[in-house]
């Protein structure tokens, strides 16, 4: 499977990393986090690790660490604008089995 951005991610990728001036792509992982145990972690990437897995979505490149994949594995990361003031990737990771009741983070 893969790791994927909509079209409207991607594009805010885009944006960000020209601002930036520099990076290969999207860094995708997660961490030990929150009532519900993980937590996404979002970032560049400037480097793809060896036991990296890369994928791409409308010309930019997602780069998952290997830990991460099986939790993360056939998730699309959205961009979503609800007001100039609400904005931010939204996960759609069919590997959840619950989530906490703030969103934060979630179980596999």
């Amino acid at each position: 499977m893969a790791v994927t951005l909509t079209q409207a991610a991607s594009e805010r990728v885009k944006k960000m990393l020209e601002k930036r001036g520099h990076g290969i792509g999207l860094r995708v992982s997660t961490k030990v986090s929150g009532c519900a145990g993980f937590s996404y972690v979002v970032d560049y990437a400037d480097e793809i690790q060896e036991d990296d897995a890369v994928f791409e979505s409308f010309d930019v490149q997602v780069i998952v660490d290997s830990s991460s994949l099986e939790k993360i594995d056939g998730m699309e990361i959205d961009y979503v604008q609800e007001s100039l003031l609400n904005e931010g990737f939204s996960f759609n990771n069919p590997q959840v089995k619950d989530s906490c009741g703030c969103g934060e983070s979630f179980t596999v």
